[in-house]
């Protein structure tokens, strides 16, 4: 029998969704250190798993035919340790790593958002990571689509915009670009910290009521690049044309 792991029972893990470009990891840096930091505040331990020997096993999950053009890698990190509620035994390998590869997903015109009723937790203690536990984000944007929109801002328990279901959240409000502060309970994306290394951005607590009045809304992944939003409940927040827009390959 199988002892059941941490992972398998309770979505103990971490993962990093990263673009693909022409075979390459598009901010590798920054997925590895955001995946060693989440691992370490789950205490997960990595210490099997060097950076190379992870990179390496990424590049040989890219098949040849994959390696022109732009896709997107999934890295998860699971913690095989066994839960205490079932056993004392200890796994032989106490972490294991995985990849999946695949084609980025199509979007559809025109984007659309709507505003999620489901809340996050800027108080819990994974607030703010990566985790295999990611069944509200998953939940939040099937609930979206099922309404007759793309996407979804999530706000939190103060009302304050955190992020899409999928993807970090930017607006253009009087020619200054806001993006929700750490503090909302977002997670911080690496393209979210890559567009706010290239482009003058300000962190905010603000309210849904913010995104409603914008010039302009784009939501950014590694999935997704950078996305302009054509419509927020039906409203039309404009087509600006923003040096966001140039920064992704």
């Amino acid at each position: 029998m199988t002892t059941p792991s941490l992972s398998t029972l309770y979505g103990s893990g971490v993962f990093t969704t990263i673009r693909i470009i022409d075979g390459k990891p598009w901010l590798w840096e920054k997925h590895w250190r955001r995946l060693m930091h989440d691992a370490e505040k789950l205490g997960i331990d990595t210490s099997a798993y060097s950076e190379y020997m992870v990179s390496r096993g990424l590049d040989e999950s890219i098949p040849d035919a994959d390696k022109t053009g732009t896709r997107k890698a999934r890295i998860t990190i699971s913690d095989r340790r066994p839960s205490p509620l079932w056993t004392k035994e200890q796994p032989v390998v106490p972490t294991s790593v995985k990849f999946l590869v695949s084609s980025l997903r199509s979007l559809p015109k025109p984007f659309t958002l709507g505003v999620s009723p489901h809340l996050v937790n800027s108080t819990s203690p994974l607030a703010g990571l990566k985790t295999c536990n990611y069944l509200d984000p998953v939940m939040s944007l099937r609930s979206a689509m099922e309404s007759g929109v793309n996407e979804a801002v999530r706000v939190n328990e103060r009302g304050h915009v955190t992020s899409a279901c999928m993807g970090n959240i930017f607006w253009l409000r009087d020619g200054e670009l806001f993006t929700p502060s750490l503090a909302t309970g977002c997670l911080p994306g690496t393209t979210r910290e890559f567009v706010m290394e290239n482009v003058p951005v300000t962190e905010a607590e603000a309210s849904v009521d913010e995104l409603r009045v914008a010039e302009g809304i784009f939501l950014t992944s590694a999935g997704l690049g950078i996305v302009q939003v054509d419509e927020l409940e039906g409203r039309s927040p404009g087509a600006v044309e923003h040096a966001i827009l140039l920064l992704i390959p």
